[in-house]
């Protein structure tokens, strides 16, 4: 294995200071949470000054600011992000777990859009292809997303009348959705069961961005043979879990 480097490894430690979303740093600050010596903590802070990965507070004397640097590496890590590629990736990880089928999908209006799409290794696998739409209020991926819009934007999107089902089980009542979609911000996490297909139950979570905002959502889908009250809830753990760590990739902080 490579040896690391410990005075990189120190200089990137007081970068990572600012992950905690405060606005500058002194010294002293640095020496008492990184237990550095003083010597290495002033030494450190003047590369990265010089190099402009920090820079001095224009007010307060003493303290610093991250710099230019840091914005130019975020802007190009943020510019090569591809959310179909990451979808991918997410979804793989989330079968690689539980051996079930996983999607990521968006929000187009009031229907969802599939993005990405692994497939379990079980015999009997989800009929679904990439570029799909469903309606949203019948998925579990859509009622995160919904979720993600205030309760007046929601009505607009999909009207006051009765709500087109695609199973028996489907919500129809506009006003039972929103009441439904309450429970999905409060949990962290959606669940369908049956609702846009009879033979299949489905769990999701949202994806943020480096803004916060709901993006997209991952999902496992289960057949009904193989989904209980128990696997519910392993699952819905499973897929918050997985959708942390898609959003940390698309840059969320503390996702």
């Amino acid at each position: 294995m490579a040896r690391r480097t410990p005075a990189l490894q120190r200089g990137l430690d007081i970068l990572e200071l600012f992950t905690d979303g405060r606005e500058s740093v002194s010294a002293p600050e640095v020496v008492a949470e990184l237990g550095l010596p003083r010597t290495t903590v002033h030494e450190l802070l003047h590369t990265l000054s010089a190099r402009a990965y920090l820079t001095r507070h224009p007010e307060i004397p003493g303290r610093y600011r991250p710099g230019l640097q840091l914005f130019r590496l975020g802007s190009a890590y943020t510019d090569g992000l591809d959310l179909p590629t990451l979808g991918r990736e997410a979804a793989r990880e989330m079968v690689e777990e539980c051996n079930e089928t996983s999607h990521v999908a968006v929000l187009d209006d009031r229907h969802i859009v599939y993005l990405a799409k692994v497939d379990s290794s079980h015999a009997v696998r989800m009929v679904s292809s990439l570029g799909r739409r469903l309606p949203a209020h019948c998925t579990a991926l859509g009622k995160v997303l919904l979720a993600a819009l205030p309760d007046e934007e929601v009505l607009r999107r999909l009207g006051q009348g009765r709500l087109e089902p695609l199973s028996a089980d489907s919500i129809t009542d506009p006003d039972r959705l929103v009441r439904e979609l309450a429970g999905v911000r409060d949990s962290g996490s959606a669940v369908e069961v049956c609702e846009a297909n009879p033979d299949v139950s489905c769990v999701s979570a949202p994806v943020r961005d480096r803004t916060g905002q709901v993006v997209a959502a991952l999902s496992i889908s289960v057949p009904q043979h193989r989904w209980s009250d128990e696997r519910c809830e392993q699952l819905r753990e499973l897929v918050r879990d997985g959708a942390r760590r898609f959003s940390l990739r698309l840059g969320a902080s503390g996702a």
